[in-house]
């Protein structure tokens, strides 16, 4: 199929952009924004989004970067590319969580064009980084013509394709926040063939005190909700813990209250429960061998 007519527009600097944003919001007419265009292109060949206006953003090179943060984490531009997130060095030592996640995106190709900020504003609850976001406790620079916010990653997605993001505002950096010591981490995910959309997965971290014990504890789920699911209950029962496979599985079994996976046609709801408490356990015994540094072999 074809998309319906639309215009389009290639600016060459970030005022430009939201100030064409800003002039269509006005006018009360759809602009959409294009980055990768690897979700956006097939949604409007469908016709299930019909923008006025198509807003390349893909000349906004000042947008593409990774670099250490003046709190000593990581700042990654909205149009980094996939790929880059895959293989920067930097992110490997600031964020190995992310790092971990990326090659289950998709397939390089598709890596090579989608970019951190578009996967994120698409928000679909059964990619990878929305939940990655969540996990690391991201907070996302958000700007208008004149203005800008900061929103917590927890507080951006709102729902099922759905964000804190105006129709007039571009989100244009990430910032994730330094891990603290001791902590290890492990991305896992089960889908029909690699590359295809994920029946279940989860992001795990796990922080230890100087003796050993959960300090504190993640556990961040895709494809269990309309959005990234922040188990929160299931993580407080690690704390003051000594992690143990016992402890591991009541936290798997706490994390069946707060995921709401539905049907579709990767699996079924129930299936998905099924794994997201086996990839809980196996997530939680990784990120804790981590936590210690143990050598890990897989």
């Amino acid at each position: 199929m074809k998309p319906a007519p639309f215009d389009y527009e290639a600016p060459d600097s970030l005022p430009a952009a939201l100030d064409l944003l800003a002039r269509y919001w006005e006018k009360g007419e759809e602009a959409k924004l294009l980055a990768g265009g690897q979700s956006l292109i097939p949604v409007m060949n469908f016709r299930l989004a019909q923008p006025a206006l198509l807003v390349d953003l893909n000349r906004l090179s000042d947008l593409a970067y990774v670099r250490r943060s003046d709190a000593g984490g990581l700042a990654l531009g909205a149009m980094t590319r996939q790929r880059r997130l895959e293989r920067d060095p930097l992110v490997a030592e600031l964020a190995p969580l992310l790092a971990e996640a990326v090659p289950f995106i998709a397939h390089p190709q598709i890596r090579n064009r989608g970019t951190l900020g578009g996967s994120l504003s698409h928000a679909d609850p059964a990619a990878e980084l929305p939940a990655v976001a969540v996990a690391l406790d991201a907070r996302l620079r958000l700007a208008r013509a004149g203005a800008e916010r900061w929103v917590a990653a927890r507080d951006f997605f709102a729902g099922l394709f759905t964000t804190a993001l105006a129709a007039d505002e571009i989100l244009v950096e990430v910032e994730i926040p330094p891990p603290p010591p001791r902590t290890g981490w492990a991305f896992l995910e089960v889908a029909r063939r690699h590359g295809d959309y994920a029946q279940a997965g989860v992001a795990a971290r796990v922080s230890l005190d100087a003796e050993g014990r959960c300090r504190e504890a993640g556990l961040t789920y895709l494809s269990a909700g309309g959005a990234p699911v922040a188990a929160r209950q299931a993580a407080a029962v690690l704390a003051g813990t000594a992690p143990s496979p016992a402890a591991f599985a009541a936290a798997a079994e706490a994390a069946q209250e707060e995921i709401h996976p539905v049907d579709d046609v990767h699996a079924s709801a129930r299936f998905k429960r099924h794994l997201a408490r086996v990839l809980t356990v196996r997530a939680l015994t990784l990120a804790t061998a981590r936590a210690r540094g143990e050598e890990i072999v897989r």
